[in-house]
């Protein structure tokens, strides 16, 4: 493999020949390959997020006088075909890294240098012409590039996330106008409660998931506010008075995102409040899913010994012992990613209250949980929407069976008979093995026409004006 010779503090390395990156990345990749088995490259927002980091920077140098023109349309332009996909392959440096994220920043400066570098009419490595620190990463710091980039990655990302909230808020809302009709029996602590339908119950779960739409958008914006101008430590030093609002106004154009700079870049930069307060939410709808999931995994077990109210669409074998046995694996692997992202919120929350002082070294770890929980819950919400919610069919006459054969519906009869009457016969009806409906006729509490009509399954579903026998 052909190389070139690159030097930093550190000394020389052979950097192969074809790779946009450059030393500081090759020692990165070295130091931290591996350790999460996620780099920079699998989370292609946050790759686009950087390259308008550097964008806008570029920009406001130019503006200010400090980089030529010819050095800025080559950066810009690098950073562009950045931003449209290429060059995916050259972010391989690990998301969990020491340095407070300077091998990731380094990562973007030298493949944006060195393909500016090619515009140019050089070879890769010429740094005279264009220099990762000198020109790509001129008036910035990791500490005010870095959470500027990820702070946009996780906006671009929430949206995403957010339309798949909606796909599956949509898809249980078509299920429950499909099951509108179907009379079941409602339940609360596992024990028979009062009638209800399937449409009810899978509007319901439409409602759960999709109020946490305006929540997550709400804490996405947070991270609107950006620090770019800060340099190390907030104080801005090696930046020029004019920089970070330039900087701040570019960013805006490049991304479409109404960007603002924080009012205290000392406060700013070690803040991460808005990763504590996006997480937050992330887990409150894990919390939701999951249980929305679990619910389906109880109305569709069985199919003989279980509720059996519904029928999940089978994926795959179940069993390598019990032969025609199928399993809801689809539910099953999204209660595992919900697990997942609740766990990621507990190392958000420690890495944000591990910060010390100016910044906060633990930043990486931060991303990379943020990420990892908003692209697995992405894929998996689309896998739960097609494989499983879009092909779910209701079990019409069980639902209905056990709405008739239930003590529950003694509770629709309270209003009409009393409290004691119902509590004996519901007693009665469990001692003996026998139904509400026909003990009620027995004991001629209410005839047959005025018990039908107090059990209308319309009646029962929603309030209505006490029927009171005479």
């Amino acid at each position: 493999m052909k190389t070139r010779i690159e030097h930093d503090l550190l000394g020389n390395k052979e950097v192969p020949m074809d790779a946009y990156y450059g030393v500081q990345t090759l020692r990165a990749i070295e130091n931290f390959a591996g350790i999460s088995g996620y780099t920079i490259g699998m989370f292609p927002n946050y790759v686009k997020a950087l390259a308008m980091v550097k964008w806008a920077a570029a920009k406001a140098n130019f503006e200010l006088g400090l980089i030529p023109a010819d050095i800025t349309n080559a950066i810009t332009a690098a950073c562009e075909e950045i931003i449209d996909g290429k060059l995916a392959d050259q972010f391989p440096v690990d998301m969990v890294q020491g340095g407070a994220g300077t091998s990731t920043n380094m990562n973007i400066n030298e493949v944006v240098a060195n393909r500016a570098l090619e515009l140019l009419g050089h070879q890769k490595g010429e740094y005279e012409f264009c220099h990762p620190n000198n020109h790509v990463n001129l008036s910035q710091s990791t500490n005010d590039a870095y959470p500027t980039s990820f702070h946009l990655a996780i906006i671009l990302t929430n949206k995403e996330v957010v339309a798949e909230i909606k796909l599956l808020v949509d898809s249980f809302r078509r299920k429950a106008k499909e099951f509108e009709h179907v009379l079941k029996m409602g339940r609360t602590q596992l024990q028979d409660a009062v009638p209800m339908t399937l449409g009810q119950e899978f509007e319901a779960y439409a409602v759960t998931l999709e109020e946490n739409i305006e929540r997550l958008n709400a804490a996405a914006k947070l991270f609107l506010v950006e620090n770019m101008g800060a340099t190390a430590i907030g104080t801005g030093i090696n930046s020029e008075p004019e920089y970070a609002e330039i900087c701040a106004r570019e960013l805006r154009i490049i991304s479409g995102e109404e960007f603002v700079l924080a009012p205290n870049l000392i406060a700013a930069t070690p803040d991460t409040g808005a990763c504590v307060s996006y997480s937050s939410e992330l887990k409150r709808f894990c919390v939701q899913l999951s249980k929305v999931c679990n619910d389906l995994r109880l109305l569709s077990s069985g199919p003989r010994c279980g509720l059996n109210e519904i029928n999940l669409p089978p994926m795959q074998p179940g069993s390598s012992i019990m032969p025609g046995k199928v399993n809801p694996v689809i539910p099953e692997v999204v209660n595992q990613v919900c697990f997942r992202v609740i766990g990621n919120d507990t190392t958000v929350m420690m890495a944000a209250e591990a910060g010390q002082l100016e910044l906060n070294v633990m930043e990486p770890v931060i991303v990379y949980a943020l990420f990892n929980s908003m692209q697995m819950l992405t894929k998996v919400m689309d896998r739960l929407r097609i494989l499983c919610i879009d092909g779910i069919t209701a079990n019409v006459d069980r639902c209905k069976d056990m709405v008739m054969n239930s003590i529950g519906i003694v509770t629709a009869l309270n209003p009409t008979l009393g409290y004691e009457n119902s509590s004996r016969i519901a007693k009665r009806a469990l001692t003996e093995n026998r139904s509400v409906y026909d003990l009620v006729l027995e004991e001629k509490l209410l005839t047959k026409e005025e018990l039908d009509n107090v059990l209308r399954p319309e009646l029962m579903i929603a309030p209505k004006k006490f029927y009171k026998k005479k």
